[in-house]
């Protein structure tokens, strides 16, 4: 389905924005603007998705939106400035999550997609499965709730290993592409244990 110009354009325009509110975000003198930017850049992407043609659950969206910005209000407000770190781990392993999450349904559904959409949603997975977990971990050490630094014999080469075989597992779910549920799994597994 090719998607109308303007719902392109939104999406581009909220990119453009994120990108700008990163490199606001980068020093403290413009942290505030560089969080107003990527705010409005998130403002015209979710505006842009609504716009789309033949949405549905659009009321359940709509619910999901607020009742995430009701949470995130109440969180933001209420945070300790020294427990600010827990909730930026806490935040970006969510959106980490959401991201293996979304990717997850797409290949359970089984359908076939180009190379490039399905090397893009193995590139989220991959990135979002690692980023969920390791900001879980960061979570819990700074909370204190994980006292003792685990470490395997050899860490880095298994943690090569892994990296090597998460990507080889992608890459497997792109040549074979809709890939089988075992492979799907295994590659989750593997991505999540990375980090």
């Amino acid at each position: 389905m090719t998607l109308p110009l303007y719902v392109q354009g939104a999406w581009f325009a909220g990119a453009l924005l994120f990108i700008l509110g990163l490199k606001g975000m980068s020093s403290p003198a413009s942290a505030r603007k560089g969080i107003v930017w990527a705010g409005y850049g998130m403002l015209i992407a979710i505006a842009g998705t609504f716009l789309v043609p033949g949405l549905k659950n659009i009321a359940l969206m709509a619910l999901a939106l607020v009742i995430g910005a009701a949470a995130a209000w109440i969180s933001g407000k209420r945070v300790k400035m020294t427990d600010m770190p827990q909730m930026v781990a806490i935040y970006n392993g969510m959106g980490g999550g959401a991201a293996a999450a979304i990717a997850a349904i797409e290949f359970a559904k089984g359908d076939t997609h180009s190379a490039v959409v399905t090397t893009l949603a193995v590139l989220g997975a991959l990135i979002g499965s690692v980023s969920f977990t390791g900001s879980c971990v960061a979570y819990a050490k700074l909370q204190g709730l994980l006292k003792k630094t685990y470490r395997l014999p050899a860490q880095n080469v298994v943690n090569v290993v892994l990296a090597l075989t998460a990507i080889a597992l992608g890459g497997a779910m792109i040549v074979m592409a809709p890939a089988q549920p075992e492979l799907i799994l295994v590659f989750f597994a593997i991505a999540l244990i990375l980090a």
